[in-house]
């Protein structure tokens, strides 16, 4: 179901950021006080954190505490004043988050940014989740625009990208990698290393020409069994409410049929 929200829209075309915006403050909307949040990580979820901060130290917000999703969201939810809670004494009401695509049934692809773990915990945990995004990220199926990452364990690193690669063998247009980071090395320049998440490991990104076609729960569970596979970016029935910001400044519910 989709309805189009009661949000005038800005004057002038907006910006891709303050579309971001728009969906941000609309699912803060949500917010009644008392809850406990699941925060999420990245530019859009950014808008949410500044939001909520704005609303608690306004006294509008009483009772509400958030659990981060990364180490940079708890920094930004601190500096903003928002009432930290470890996962395992909250029971979370809802979870605001961002998504890097999400498809015409709220499936997603999440953690281009490295953060998919503890995003998925948090989020998993929680009674409902808005995703939050501009309408760039509506896609026919995910892996359509880019990565879908997965984090993997640093042991043994590229024997289990090999065995990634192995599970699309065949597979026209696939192909996957390790993400790796410049680093600076002195008066040597920079080299590449690989990129390491919040908690200690690396990200495969896999790649698919035109997206990913076949059984979205299968591929799932196939990549979940490989040993070394920690985790992966395809969030499949979580959301419960996509909050889209349009090109024109309107803003769009569509909640998960």
């Amino acid at each position: 179901m989709v309805s189009a929200a009661a949000s005038p829209p800005p004057s002038g075309k907006p910006t891709q950021d303050e579309l971001k915006r728009l969906a941000a403050h609309r699912a803060v909307e949500l917010v009644e006080p008392g809850m406990t949040l699941g925060l999420g990580t990245g530019s859009t979820a950014a808008h949410a954190l500044d939001r909520l901060g704005d609303l608690l130290r306004a006294g509008a917000l009483p009772g509400v505490a958030g659990v981060p999703t990364s180490l940079k969201t708890e920094a930004h939810a601190a500096r903003v004043g928002i009432p930290l809670l470890p996962l395992d004494a909250a029971s979370i009401a809802l979870s605001i988050d961002g998504a890097d695509e999400v498809d015409p049934d709220l499936n997603l692809v999440k953690g281009r940014g490295g953060s998919l773990l503890r995003e998925k915990m948090v989020e998993g945990a929680g009674a409902r989740f808005a995703v939050i995004v501009d309408e760039s990220k509506l896609v026919p199926r995910l892996g359509c625009t880019g990565a879908v990452p997965v984090e993997v364990v640093p042991f043994g690193a590229p024997h289990t990208l090999g065995l990634i690669r192995g599970l699309f063998h065949g597979l026209p247009g696939f192909h996957a990698r390790l993400r790796t980071t410049t680093v600076p090395e002195g008066e040597q320049g920079s080299e590449q290393q690989p990129f390491v998440t919040d908690n200690g490991n690396y990200i495969v990104e896999m790649f698919f020409d035109g997206g990913i076609r076949g059984d979205l729960r299968d591929i799932s569970d196939r990549l979940l069994r490989i040993t070394g596979v920690v985790e992966h970016g395809m969030f499949l029935g979580m959301a419960t409410v996509a909050i889209v910001a349009k090109k024109d400044g309107t803003v769009a519910v569509m909640e998960r049929k």
